[in-house]
């Protein structure tokens, strides 16, 4: 890391980086998941369903760039290879899988929700690290994941 002085130490700064790095592995993998859904979904709802993950996706893409800049902002280098977020991310793939349009949905909240749980407790590691900027942009993107579980929940109802 470089030598940078915001008021986080070296050794806390990393902590931060390690709960962001997995957190950016989690969500690129959400965002392939939720591409992957927009590509091969089929049925009676398709258009609805195709523009709904089409959106979700273009979402997670912003997000997943503010991520990776957080962790530069901190002075440190991002993973950026397929291998490291899927070595890194706590979301599972199901390649070669092609679910039917509700349970792509199903899928995906329970995929958020994941994301929440985790980012919840990220929060909680931040704070140990005395990163209270981390824990903020951790807050806003934890509400854009429950903003987004509650419309894929209401979808199914």
């Amino acid at each position: 890391m470089t030598n940078i002085n915001i008021g986080i130490s070296d050794q806390d700064r990393k902590g931060v980086v390690d709960i962001l790095a997995k957190l950016l592995a989690d969500e690129y993998v959400l965002y392939t998941k939720t591409r992957n859904y927009h590509w091969n979904v089929v049925g009676e709802h398709f258009s609805d369903y195709h523009k709904m993950f089409e959106g979700q996706y273009d979402g997670l893409s912003a997000d997943i760039d503010e991520i990776a800049e957080r962790i530069r902002s901190l002075g440190s280098k991002t993973s950026a290879t397929l291998e490291e977020f899927a070595k890194n991310s706590r979301l599972e793939e199901h390649p070669g899988k092609y679910p039917e349009a509700k349970s792509m949905i199903q899928n995906l909240v329970s995929d958020h929700e994941k994301i929440i749980q985790s980012i919840r407790l990220d929060i909680d590691g931040c704070g140990k690290y005395n990163d209270v900027g981390t824990q903020d942009f951790l807050t806003g993107l934890m509400e854009k994941h429950e903003k987004t579980s509650w419309m894929l929940r209401s979808v199914l109802e």
